[in-house]
């Protein structure tokens, strides 16, 4: 378990130092005024009406980083900040939000990979690792016998899981590669503030990737464990 705590501290901390340098891009390009003055919440409006999608709502949510599409109710949730202001970090996330209703509306697969993947990883996520741990301790590490099957089921819970976590990769990047394109085509941003939201969106999807790289890991730690004492 000592090198699981080490696996799961590094991961941790190459997380918080993406994290911190995620706030510290968006409290920088927080700064950078909308030549246009438009806030997020008019951008989001303006890129899914350029898309010919009319069936969206723009709505504001309450908290800090909270911005999200629903497809369930055909939302693009900003939150507060975002919504309201008129700068390059709002319209960045702004549009990368559209971005995903666009993916939406024109049934990109990935999105229709993770959405179906969705229910299944609600329970998955939180059950896996305690399953593997629980096969661990029934005797799993000896390859057969209640617990080793067991610990397998937890495996393929937390497969599952990790494979969602890589689905959601191209979804991110092409959510942000759509609004990017949709800001430089509509001429919607100046030269600095373009450069501030490709920035920020890059940065953003840095913590898909980390989380993506983590998950993976952590199934290979586990698989080891169950696997590993099998051939002993």
């Amino acid at each position: 378990m000592i090198g699981y705590y080490i696996l799961i501290g590094v991961i941790a901390l190459v997380s918080w130092a993406v994290s911190a340098r995620l706030k510290s891009k968006f409290e920088k390009y927080s700064k950078v005024v909308l030549r246009n003055g438009m806030s997020g919440a008019e951008i989001a409006e303006k890129m899914l009406a350029d898309h010919g999608i009319r069936d969206v709502r723009v709505i504001s949510t309450p908290g800090r980083l909270t911005d999200h599409y629903n497809p369930a109710d055909k939302t693009v949730n900003l939150s507060e900040a975002v919504y309201n202001e008129r700068n390059a970090a709002a319209a960045a996330v702004a549009a990368h939000e559209v971005g995903h209703a666009v993916q939406h509306a024109t049934a990109y697969e990935y999105l229709t990979m993770r959405s179906k993947l969705v229910p299944v990883v609600n329970i998955s996520s939180g059950m896996s690792q305690w399953l593997i741990i629980g096969g661990l301790i029934l005797g799993a590490a000896a390859g057969a016998g209640f617990g080793y099957y067991i610990a397998i089921a937890g495996l393929v819970l937390m497969a599952v899981t990790t494979l969602f976590t890589f689905i959601t990769l191209p979804v991110e990047y092409d959510a942000s590669n759509r609004a990017l394109a949709w800001l430089k085509n509509k001429n919607m941003l100046g030269q600095q503030e373009y450069a501030g939201a490709e920035d920020a969106l890059k940065w953003a999807a840095r913590t898909y990737l980390v989380a993506a790289i983590g998950a993976l890991a952590s199934l290979l730690y586990w698989a080891l464990q169950v696997f590993g004492g099998s051939r002993d």
